[in-house]
């Protein structure tokens, strides 16, 4: 009887080596399949999960303000329109320095010609 737990007891050995050997190699076959995978994306020149989130949210935001500004410019069409003055027209509307300037030349105009209307003979 005792040859037989002997027996048993040095298969159970051997199984247990076995599967150790198995575990290893199975361990370097995932560090090695992983590696290759990292060498592939490095290669692709894919960005982080980091990166790819940090322009997500810049896109958002760069979206809602697009969708604020239109409906602004929508807003001031329409009251431009009940107050029948025609809109602005072009994607960059009124220049704000040639407003000034325009208003700035009238100031002017209307100094030259004094209170009553006539120019001054100064």
């Amino acid at each position: 009887m005792q040859t037989n737990n002997r027996l048993f007891d040095d298969f159970a050995r051997m199984a247990s080596g076995a599967m150790n050997a198995a575990a290893g190699v199975r361990e370097e076959f995932e560090v090695l399949v992983r590696r290759q995978l990292e060498r592939l994306l490095e290669r692709m020149d894919l960005v982080s999960r980091e990166e790819f989130d940090a322009v997500k949210a810049m896109a958002a935001k760069a979206r809602s303000e697009q969708e604020a500004l239109a409906k602004r410019v929508v807003a001031l069409e329409a009251t431009a329109q009940s107050s029948g003055k025609p809109a602005a027209k072009g994607a960059g509307g009124a220049n704000p320095a040639r407003a000034k300037a325009k208003k700035a030349g009238k100031a002017k105009a209307k100094a030259a010609t004094g209170p009553g209307g006539a120019a001054s003979k100064d």
